[in-house]
């Protein structure tokens, strides 16, 4: 072992510190970036009609049922920044498979029921939305 540390001069140490300091920026930076959820806004719609909407802010939680139809039940939760259908009747249970949505562009979908619960707003022009 110390022939190893023999080959390091004194600033080599320094160099390697500030090296690993800089390799962790980028996690920083992307994290940050996805926790700015800016003007973000859940919209509810069923049967293509705009019911309600919702800005995902800090702080914010609203649990919202809706009756499409009769016999037909939807429970929307919204919790700080992000948006899910929670619980609902239908035979599939699709949308309340899909989880937490969070950011613009993102969906929740009941068909059977006719409820569409989306994510609109302002997306960075680098940012691209994979399914998990």
């Amino acid at each position: 072992m110390r022939k190893i540390l023999s080959y390091f001069k004194p600033f080599d140490y320094v160099f390697i510190i500030v090296s690993i300091i800089i390799s962790f920026i980028p996690n920083v930076i992307t994290n940050a970036h996805l926790n700015d959820s800016g003007d973000a806004v859940a919209i509810v719609k069923i049967h293509g009609e705009v019911v309600d909407e919702f800005p995902l802010s800090e702080g914010l939680e609203v649990e919202k049922t809706y009756y499409p139809n009769d016999n037909q039940y939807n429970i929307i939760e919204i919790n700080n920044n992000q948006a899910r259908i929670k619980e609902d009747n239908s035979p599939d249970q699709v949308g309340v498979r899909t989880g937490w949505i969070e950011r613009p562009g993102q969906t929740a979908i009941c068909l059977p029921h006719g409820l569409v619960l989306e994510i609109t707003g302002q997306m960075a022009e680098d940012e691209l939305i994979l399914p998990l």
